[in-house]
C-alpha cells in the first residue's frame, strides 16, 4: 500500500523509478535541480548561493491569531507600507465570545492597517484563510508564506510554508526567508482510489507510515505519478493540506489539465503553467503510494499519525481501545483525569457521540457532495449523535445552496455553518465529559477539541475523511467505513464560483494604503514591550523541565479562552504552559525580578541565593561584571514545537524573561524560528535531560560566538551544589538569525537597520 525507499532515487519521465546506484552513470548534480521544488526556489532566491536560500514571497497570509501578532511586531518595526500581498482573514476568533469585544477589536485594527498600509481584508466567515488562498491567490509557480502551520498550496503549484509572524514581517519589511536548502522526497501516486475512500484516508495514511520515524521531516515533499490524474483538485487539496502533519516543510504537486480547469474556474486562468519534474530528477528519498489499497482510516487520540483501518478497528475495538487509552492516559498523567475510551462501547462496537467536517482539509466541495450523496441513503435518527457541517468560504456555500447538497445535509439532520476553524482547535463544538468525536478537521491532540484536562474536564477526538463520517452517521454512530456502505451513487457534480462575494465585502487595498489613516486599537491592544540585546555573558535559571516525547505548540500556549488577548502579550503571557506546567509562569514571574532587583542593588530578595550563584560563576571566568550578564529563565524539553506555527509559544516565554530554550532537538523549523526571531537562544544538548528544575546554567562569551559562527558553546551547570561542564549547540543558524538574536530579537534588529 505505501512503500518507503530511504535512500536517493531517480524519476525518470516523471514514471519509473531507479535507486541512486542504479543511476551511478547519472548526472546527479544537475538531476537535483530538475525537481519540481528546485525550479521555485531559484527564481525566488536572492542568493546567488543555492545551498542557502534567501528567498522572497509572491503574497504572505495570517489570520486573526496571528496576523496581530505581524501588525503589532511591523508597527513596532516602524513600517509605512505592506511590499507585498498580506491577506488577513478573520477565520479564528470569529465567534467573539471569550471577553467581550476583545476579538471583534483586533479585527477593526486590522481593517484600519489594510487601510493605512495597503492589505487584503477577508471579514468573519467569509473564509477560511486556506481556502481563499486556493481561490483568490495560489497559482503555479508562487513561493508564500503564511502565519497558519496548514500553509500548503502545493496542489495549484505554489511553493507554501506556514511560519511564525516574525517570518512574515520579514517579507512585508523587504526582507527574506532564510533557509537551507531543504532534502526532497517523491511521493509517486499509483492506481485509483475506490469510492468511499476519500482525502483524508489517503492523507492519514501516508501519514501513519512516515510521521513516528521522521522520514520526511522538513523536507520538501513532490507529488507526481499517474495515480496524480485520477484525483480531482479538491481531493489533492484535501490531502495537501495535511501534510503539515507528516512533519514535512513544505509540498508541491505536479500540475495538469485539472489544475488548469480549477484556476480558470476561479477566474484565474493566467495563474496557471505546467509543473513537473524534469527527464531525470532525483529524490533524497522517496515514498511509493498505491491509492487502489487505501482503506477508509480513522487516526485515534492524541495524533494524527495513530492510525488504524476502521474495519480492522472494528474487528477487534475492546484491545485497540485499551491500548489507546492507556498511551493518551500517560500523556495526561499531570493533568489529573483520565480518558476512558472503553467506555464507548456499546455491545461491542464503538459509538461516537459526534461529528464534524471542517475547515481547510474537510469542508470543501467535493466533500460536501460526497457527504450529500451518503446522507441520501440514510438520516441521523436520534440525537445521541450530532453532525455538524462547515463549508470552508461563502463561495462553497453559495454552490452547496444552488446545488441542493445544502438541502440534502439539513434534511438528514445534519446542521450546517459558516466558514469558521474553530473545531480544528477547540473554539466549537466542544464534546461532554468523556465524549469522543470524528472530525474531518486537521489535529487531534491532547485538549485540541477543547475540553481542559487541567479543570478536570476531558473528551478526545479521532480523524476521519467525510465519507466515512457520514456513514457513521446514518449507522447510529456506529463507527463505519464508507466502502461497506451498497449502492452510493457518488455524483460529479460542476462546481461554479462567484467572485463577486469577496468584491462585495473582501478589501483589496495592495498599493493603496493612506498613510494618513489611523490605526484603531481598542483598550486589550497593547504595545509588544521592549527587549534589551544580548549580553556579553549568559545566566540562566531553569524554570520548567518537559520530558514528554514531544510538546505541542497548544501545550506551550493553550488555545480556548487565551485567544482573545493575542493583542495584549503580558496577559497572554499568564496562560503559557497552563495545562501542562502551572508553576512555570510564577516561576518566571520571580526570575524576571530577581534579575532586576540584582540590576539595582546587586542582590535579590526574590532569589537570595541568586548572588552567591553569580559570584561563584564570577570567580570561574575571572570577575564578570553583572552588567554584562543577560539572566533569565530556560526551558527545557525532549522535543517542543510540534503542531500550530503559533509564535506566542515562543513570544510567551520572551515576554516572561525567557532567553532560552535546552531541548535534545525540536519538533518543527517554524518554531525554532519563532524562538529565534523572539531572541530566544534555541540551545541543543544531547545531556537535556541533566538541566532539572531549579538548575543555574552560564554560558559565558555568548555574544562573541554568536557574532563569530560557533556551533558549540561551553556552559556551566550549577545543580545539588555541585558544578559540571556542559556544551551547547546552536545548530544550522544563519548569519542573520546571528545577527537578531545578538539584537535581542526581531524588533531591535529591523529597528537598527531602519536607523541606518
Amino acid at each position: 500500500m505505501i512503500r518507503k525507499i530511504p535512500t536517493g532515487v531517480f524519476l525518470l519521465d516523471g514514471r519509473k523509478i531507479i535507486g541512486k546506484k542504479d543511476g551511478r552513470n547519472l548526472d546527479l548534480p544537475l538531476a537535483r535541480k530538475k525537481t519540481m521544488s528546485h525550479g521555485i526556489f531559484s527564481s525566488h532566491n536572492r542568493n546567488k548561493d543555492d545551498d542557502c536560500l534567501s528567498l522572497r514571497c509572491d503574497a504572505v497570509a495570517a489570520h486573526d491569531m496571528t496576523y496581530i501578532g505581524v501588525l503589532q511586531t511591523a508597527t513596532a518595526c516602524g513600517i509605512s507600507r505592506f511590499d507585498i500581498p498580506f491577506i488577513m482573514t478573520d477565520c479564528h476568533n470569529s465567534l467573539c465570545a471569550m471577553a467581550g469585544t476583545f476579538n471583534e477589536d483586533d479585527h477593526i485594527f486590522s481593517l484600519s492597517a489594510a487601510r493605512k498600509f495597503g492589505g487584503i481584508k477577508i471579514p468573519s466567515h467569509m473564509a477560511i484563510v486556506h481556502q481563499y488562498m486556493r481561490e483568490a491567490v495560489a497559482g503555479c509557480g508562487k513561493f508564500i508564506l503564511g502565519a497558519d502551520s496548514h500553509t500548503r498550496y502545493g496542489a495549484l503549484g505554489s511553493l507554501a510554508i506556514g511560519e511564525g509572524a516574525g517570518e512574515i514581517v520579514k517579507q512585508l519589511l523587504g526582507g527574506t526567508y532564510d533557509i537551507s536548502y531543504p532534502e526532497t522526497v517523491l511521493v509517486f501516486l499509483e492506481g485509483e482510489v475506490k469510492p468511499g475512500v476519500g482525502p483524508h484516508d489517503v492523507v492519514l495514511s501516508i501519514i501513519g507510515e512516515v510521521f513516528k520515524d521522521g522520514f520526511v521531516k522538513n523536507r520538501v515533499l513532490e507529488f507526481c505519478g499517474p495515480g496524480l490524474h485520477s484525483l480531482s483538485m479538491d481531493f489533492r487539496n484535501g490531502i495537501d493540506t495535511m501534510t503539515t502533519e507528516a512533519s514535512s516543510l513544505s509540498s508541491i504537486w505536479q500540475t495538469d489539465e485539472k489544475t488548469e480547469s480549477y484556476l480558470k474556474i476561479h477566474g484565474r486562468r493566467g495563474d496557471y503553467k505546467e509543473i513537473r519534474p524534469g527527464n531525470i530528477a532525483y529524490y533524497d528519498r522517496a515514498v511509493i503510494v498505491d491509492l487502489s489499497e487505501i482503506e477508509p482510516v480513522i487516526a485515534m487520540p492524541f495524533h494524527p499519525s495513530n492510525v488504524y483501518r476502521i474495519d480492522e478497528f472494528n474487528e477487534n475495538p475492546s484491545d485497540i481501545l485499551a491500548f489507546v487509552e492507556n498511551e493518551c492516559n500517560s500523556q495526561l498523567e499531570d493533568s489529573g483525569v483520565r480518558l476512558d475510551l472503553q467506555s464507548k462501547l456499546v455491545g461491542g462496537r464503538l459509538k461516537v457521540d459526534q461529528g464534524v467536517i471542517a475547515g481547510c482539509a474537510g469542508g470543501l466541495f467535493s466533500n460536501l457532495s460526497a457527504a450529500a450523496d451518503i446522507l441520501e441513503k440514510g438520516n441521523l435518527d436520534s440525537c445521541d449523535f450530532s453532525l455538524h457541517v462547515y463549508p470552508a468560504s461563502q463561495p462553497i456555500m453559495k454552490e452547496i445552496i444552488s446545488d441542493g447538497i445544502a438541502g440534502r445535509l439539513v434534511s438528514s439532520g445534519a446542521d450546517l455553518r459558516s466558514a469558521f476553524c474553530g473545531p480544528c482547535f477547540g473554539a466549537g463544538d466542544i464534546p461532554g465529559q468523556m465524549g469522543f468525536s470524528i472530525r474531518h478537521t486537521t489535529r487531534n491532540y491532547a485538549n485540541r477539541e477543547g475540553s481542559r484536562p487541567a479543570k478536570g474536564q476531558i473528551a478526545s477526538v479521532a480523524l476521519m475523511d467525510t465519507r466515512s463520517i457520514c456513514a457513521t452517521a446514518i449507522n447510529g454512530g456506529f463507527l463505519t467505513s464508507a466502502t461497506r456502505l451498497k449502492e452510493v451513487k457518488y455524483r460529479r457534480r460542476r462546481y461554479f464560483f462567484d467572485s463577486s462575494i469577496y468584491e462585495m465585502r473582501g478589501l483589496n487595498l495592495f498599493r493603496k494604503g493612506d498613510m494618513n489613516e489611523k490605526l484603531i486599537m481598542g483598550p486589550n491592544i497593547r504595545p509588544i514591550p521592549s527587549f534589551e540585546g544580548l549580553g556579553k555573558h549568559l545566566l540562566l535559571k531553569v524554570a520548567s523541565f518537559l520530558p514528554d516525547p514531544v510538546t505541542t505548540t497548544d501545550e506551550l500556549i493553550p488555545g480556548g479562552e487565551s485567544t482573545s488577548y493575542r493583542s495584549n502579550l503580558q496577559k497572554l503571557a499568564d496562560y503559557a504552559l497552563s495545562t501542562r506546567d502551572p508553576g512555570y509562569v510564577p516561576l518566571a514571574k520571580s526570575i524576571r525580578k530577581a534579575g532586576e532587583e540584582m540590576s539595582e542593588r546587586g542582590q535579590s530578595d526574590e532569589l537570595p541565593e541568586l548572588a552567591d550563584v553569580f559570584a561563584m560563576f564570577s570567580e570561574i571566568m575571572g570577575n564578570v561584571a553583572w552588567k554584562d550578564i543577560s539572566f533569565g529563565s530556560v526551558l527545557v524539553s525532549r522535543k517542543p514545537g510540534d503542531g500550530s506555527a503559533r509564535e506566542y509559544a515562543a513570544t510567551c516565554q520572551r515576554v516572561l524573561g525567557g532567553i532560552a530554550d535546552i531541548s535534545m532537538e525540536y519538533a518543527t523549523k517554524r518554531y525554532r524560528s519563532n524562538l529565534i526571531n523572539w531572541g530566544i537562544l534555541p540551545f541543543v544538548s544531547e545531556n537535556w535531560s541533566e538541566f532539572l528544575p531549579g538548575s543555574y546554567v552560564f554560558v559565558p562569551d555568548v555574544k562573541s560566538g554568536l557574532e563569530t559562527g560557533e556551533t558549540e558553546f561551553r556552559a556551566f551547570l550549577f545543580r545539588d551544589g555541585k558544578i559540571t561542564e556542559q556544551w551547547l549547540s546552536l545548530e544550522a543558524v544563519l548569519p542573520k538569525e546571528r545577527e537578531i538574536l545578538a539584537s535581542g530579537c526581531l524588533i531591535n534588529f529591523y529597528k537598527k537597520q531602519l536607523e541606518e
